[in-house]
């Protein structure tokens, strides 16, 4: 069934996502602040609005995909989203916020008359263009099942996680085990460096064995195992590291809030934090490496003998 879509934030995941909803034959009307990223979606097929209120005027669904919580309350009250939009219309909110933010949302939405659900992704930028994006929705089920036909126009995968505000959850949840992930082996890669390893011999290890995981075999932090990783192109992003320190914030704040004794979670929260805010503030996640190299103790790489008939000796 073709829907009438609008579609408000065309940034480097809602351009690709908004591209693929025309791709599926549904009828995508954007707003972008940016000029050209508005320009960019128009190339695809997306309708171009003067506003964000005109957009979501005759739409059936408005999916926003927004930096922060303040962005998307803002936008819904203030900015008239909720004012503008037909009774009955489905908010989903694909934005990474907090998961009272997500809450609020929900709150206003509902409040106006509308349904809401709130359904952040996994998957990055690459993602977003290819369509494998992952969303995890919270919200009513009747919602979910409305939703859950152009959510896997954008994705290959949906999964409803419960009520209002646990897509939001399940997003936390998991970039606190990408981020903890990373950090982990980004320090064994340095290990290995200071080991005399090369960084195949340890990939080719790991990646078959017990330490394997998504931050090592797809987004390996060191160039060569790995060639799509952002770590070939001098670490541009992908999933940029101010992004991923975010995420890891907002795990970090629930985790207190909540009294969960999340030590590793916090501490990559600060790393993240403190990498985003320097050096990394324009390249991908997996960069935190030359973080930890750099707070290394430089020394001499030992020498490795190759064991002979297979022997470890």
């Amino acid at each position: 069934m073709s829907s009438t879509i609008a579609f408000i934030g065309l940034g480097h995941m809602g351009g690709p996502m908004a591209a693929n909803l025309v791709g599926a034959g549904h009828r995508v009307t954007g707003y972008d602040l940016v000029p050209e990223l508005l320009a960019t979606a128009a190339e695809s097929g997306v309708r171009a609005a003067a506003s964000a209120k005109e957009a979501v005027t005759d739409a059936d669904v408005v999916v926003t995909m927004l930096p922060a919580g303040r962005h998307v309350l803002s936008l819904y009250r203030d900015g008239g989203l909720l004012a503008a939009a037909g009774p009955g219309t489905l908010f989903v909110d694909c934005s990474t916020i907090d998961v009272a933010d997500a809450r609020a949302a929900h709150e206003a939405v509902t409040a106006a008359g509308h349904r809401a659900l709130d359904a952040p992704v996994s998957g990055g930028v690459v993602g977003a263009e290819a369509a494998t994006l992952t969303f995890m929705a919270g919200g009513d089920a009747a919602d979910f099942a409305r939703a859950e036909p152009l959510l896997l126009a954008m994705g290959k995968k949906a999964v409803h996680c419960g009520s209002a505000g646990a897509g939001q959850a399940a997003k936390i949840c998991n970039n606190m085990i990408l981020g903890i992930s990373m950090v982990a082996v980004s320090e064994a890669f340095v290990l290995g460096e200071s080991l005399g390893l090369t960084h195949q011999a340890l990939y080719d290890v790991a990646s078959t064995a017990s330490g394997q995981c998504w931050s090592l075999t797809t987004n390996c932090p060191v160039p060569g195992p790995v060639p799509g990783s952002p770590a070939n192109r001098d670490y541009a992003p992908g999933f940029a590291a101010p992004l991923m320190a975010k995420d890891l914030g907002l795990a970090a704040n629930a985790a207190r809030a909540g009294g969960v004794d999340a030590e590793l979670g916090i501490r990559a929260a600060r790393l993240f934090a403190e990498f985003a805010e320097g050096e990394g503030a324009g390249q991908d996640f997996s960069g935190i490496i030359r973080a930890i190299r750099q707070r290394s103790t430089p020394s001499t790489p030992s020498t490795l003998s190759t064991p002979q008939n297979g022997s470890t000796a």
